[in-house]
């Protein structure tokens, strides 16, 4: 017994009112998380991941949208326009549900488009932030190179279909309480193509393409985040006998750095100092993404100060402009002392018994740190 198809709107999580933007955030999400390179061999996820990818294809296209949510999955069999019509018309009600309409809207289908692909490649944090070149290994179906991609032994060509005299449709005559109805469907025989190979490749065997492996270069943009996706138009599969070929998507999975952490086009620093260094002041050198560079912790700094680093974050993958690197204070109390020590802080005093008087709080700091 089948298993019945789930809601659309429940495979991406979104409700049924949600934007094309919503819907692609939750696509991208889920598409990463059950991507067949992030989980080997798990059947599954690939069959999630497909599922993931049936639901987007329809919702993300307004028409096949508008069709679903009228007709639920049962729009697979509804033609995607039937507008008005009288019976007397050549779009009546039967050539409507037989598929005369959509089949003479659509035309001859001709040669196939070749699948889109998908690949995630894994960028070091410093790479996210200054762009790379990368050369990757693309698994595809590529063109036949026996046969040219026509599908055909070399020194033979495919012949127009007989039945459909190379249209790749037929028609078919009907009576109906109506009248005659006239029905028009993908031929049978060359499966809407128009031709017929008689004589297959035997490389191909008939295909027009193999399975091969093929070097490409992409060229990583600076600014990219792992929400990002390069489009590389015709690196995909190649459709089937000279069919166009499709393209190749790339997103990121980005190395998370030891001691910096990307917020946006900034990059958030935590600045650990003694509590002398806080109180007299020093300059400090930090890590950043351009190395080393020396900052200046002025006397009397509270914990949770910003101090900033202009044009030190990550640049705009479109506009190149660059965010800041922050610089957050955090002061390290000693949790030991030797008698030296202690007996200088206990010259300093200020052990009174009562919380010390500040105009504002730790924790005031801190939430300005992160909020930006």
């Amino acid at each position: 017994m089948a298993t019945a198809k789930r809601d659309y709107y429940e495979v991406l999580g979104v409700s049924r009112t949600a934007g094309a933007e919503e819907l692609k955030r939750a696509y991208r999400k889920l598409a990463m998380q059950y991507h067949p390179d992030r989980n080997n061999g798990d059947k599954a996820a690939e069959e999630r991941f497909k599922e993931i990818g049936e639901a987007y294809s329809v919702l993300s296209d307004p028409d096949k949208r508008q069709r679903y949510d009228a007709f639920g999955h049962a729009a697979d069999g509804v033609p995607p326009d039937f507008g008005a019509f009288t019976f007397d018309s050549a779009f009546d009600l039967f050539d409507m549900f037989f598929g005369g309409a959509g089949a003479r809207r659509r035309g001859r289908s001709g040669p196939v488009r070749g699948d889109d692909l998908r690949m995630n490649v894994e960028i070091t944090f410093e790479e996210a932030v200054f762009g790379a070149k990368r050369t990757i290994e693309v698994p595809r179906a590529a063109q036949c190179e026996e046969c040219g991609g026509t599908g055909a032994r070399p020194g033979t060509q495919a012949t127009q279909c007989s039945m459909c005299q190379g249209s790749g449709q037929v028609r078919r005559n009907m009576q109906s309480i109506f009248g005659q109805v006239t029905s028009v469907g993908t031929c049978p025989t060359c499966r809407g193509e128009g031709r017929v190979i008689h004589d297959p490749c035997t490389r191909c065997h008939g295909q027009g393409r193999v399975e091969a492996r093929r070097q490409v270069e992409v060229t990583i943009p600076g600014g990219v985040d792992e929400d990002v996706t390069l489009r590389l138009s015709g690196e995909g599969e190649v459709g089937p006998r000279g069919g166009p070929t499709g393209d190749l998507y790339i997103g990121f999975r980005i190395k998370p750095h030891a001691q910096l952490v990307r917020r946006g086009q900034d990059i958030l620093y935590e600045l650990p100092v003694t509590v002398p260094q806080a109180v007299l002041g020093d300059k400090i050198s930090v890590p950043t993404v351009a190395g080393e560079q020396e900052v200046e912790v002025p006397p009397g700094t509270q914990p949770g100060r910003q101090i900033k680093l202009h044009g030190l974050g990550v640049p705009h993958v479109r506009s190149g402009r660059r965010g800041d690197q922050i610089c957050v204070v955090r002061v390290v109390v000693p949790q030991h002392l030797d008698h030296a020590e202690r007996a200088l802080y206990e010259q300093l005093g200020g052990r009174e018994g009562r919380p010390a008087e500040v105009k504002r709080g730790f924790f005031d700091s801190l939430r300005d740190a992160f909020r930006g």
